[in-house]
């Protein structure tokens, strides 16, 4: 086949290319890193402590305290207030703004004697926009030292009463939450479909370099069919995506990833790249300089990411009760060990099928049109009307 000659010639330019090793090696260390850090993140959420997601708050506002039995103090989060003890200057530093709180807290044994409610004052600025902080930390303590003067007033009317046999409660769970399952397993798809969005500036220096350096006229001048070149220009890169993909399935393998069926995985995706490849040459064909090929593909992978996620994640959501057009899905059910049935895999396919027929003619199309190879290059508008046929029924009627 003539096109597989501009194939292993593309493909040798390219793994000849120090530029190209450069960023392919870079590319394949940012993702090994991504790899080593979803995996630190799911240890961390999988963890009985779980993971904090929020900004830390680590003594975020100072509070002095006066608080004679030190019970209302113990019950102050340390992690955001910088709790220290009150003294004759607490008063002055509040006046400065070097302190955002003090705390005045009543002898609690005085409540326990006596029966009656807990005394406390607290001083804030409200010119401080760290004064609702350090509010609601103290009523959360008081909440806390309340219960346990309350506790400590029945223990002393009713003697043991803290020893009552409370009801035991056991939970048992059984598979994975909704988030969790939306983190892992979508997570774990991007990580496998990423490098199918490394590769169009491979793409873009293979068609629209050759029209900037002007060397299109040369290849054009070959005797082989500018189909054949686009064809082998583009088989040229989805062999170096599938280089790739295979070498980043055996690193999330050997960094611990649960996939089930690896081999027939990497086959689906090495499939979903064909028509991204076709999309980015339609892209490629049209564009006229390098500028106008990134913000054309900027756009298109936007489209194609939303065109594999969002149908995963409703299947996900719905629990595994449709059948998906999306190969991202399809890759999904296949590492999870899930069913499958003659739609979850034949549907995909012919979406996949169906644009790359038309974003591969598209771009033969484009291609074979020397107007938009060598300029001037027409509209959006009127391609598009001659590719649906309407300038050729227009030129007919004027021609009668």
């Amino acid at each position: 086949m003539r096109y597989w000659t501009i194939s292993k010639w593309e493909l040798k330019n390219t793994l000849q290319s120090r530029k190209f090793l450069l960023i392919f090696f870079f590319q394949l260390t940012v993702l090994v890193m991504m790899v080593f850090f979803f995996n630190g993140f799911m240890a961390n959420i999988e963890s009985q402590e779980g993971v904090g997601l929020t900004p830390s708050l680590n003594e975020f506002a100072s509070l002095d305290v006066d608080d004679p039995q030190g019970i209302f103090k113990k019950n102050l989060n340390p992690e955001i207030l910088k709790i220290g003890l009150a003294n004759n200057d607490s008063s002055q530093s509040l006046k400065q703004g070097k302190l955002n709180g003090l705390l005045l807290v009543q002898n609690t044994s005085d409540s326990i004697n006596y029966l009656s409610p807990l005394q406390s004052e607290i001083l804030i600025d409200y010119s401080d926009p760290k004064r609702s902080v350090v509010r609601d930390e103290v009523i959360l303590a008081s909440n806390k030292t309340a219960s346990i003067i309350s506790q400590q007033m029945i223990d002393k009317i009713i003697p043991n009463s803290g020893n009552i046999n409370e009801p035991q409660i056991q939970e048992q769970t059984t598979g994975e939450s909704l988030p969790m399952q939306l983190i892992k397993k979508i997570m774990t798809a991007i990580l496998l479909f990423l490098p199918l969005f490394l590769f169009g500036n491979l793409v873009v220096d293979s068609i629209v370099g050759e029209k900037e350096r002007k060397t299109g006229e040369i290849l054009i001048a070959m005797p082989i069919s500018r189909s054949y070149i686009i064809l082998g220009k583009s088989l040229a890169v989805i062999m170096t995506m599938a280089i790739q993909v295979a070498l980043w399935i055996i690193i999330m393998l050997v960094a611990g990833f649960s996939l089930g069926n690896p081999l027939l995985v990497y086959l689906i995706v090495v499939i979903s790249a064909v028509p991204i490849v076709g999309i980015t040459t339609i892209v490629a064909a049209y564009a006229k300089n390098f500028k106008e090929a990134g913000i054309g593909i900027t756009f298109a992978y936007i489209g194609i990411v939303g065109f594999l996620i969002v149908p995963a994640l409703a299947y996900i959501a719905q629990q595994g009760n449709n059948i998906s057009f999306s190969s991202m899905t399809l890759v999904i059910k296949i590492f999870s060990g899930e069913s499958l049935r003659w739609g979850d895999i034949i549907i995909p396919m012919i979406f996949i099928l169906i644009i790359s027929i038309f974003s591969y003619g598209s771009a033969i199309w484009l291609f074979k049109k020397d107007e938009i190879v060598f300029g001037p290059r027409p509209g959006i508008v009127k391609l598009f009307m001659d590719f649906i046929g309407i300038t050729t029924i227009i030129r007919k009627i004027k021609g009668f």
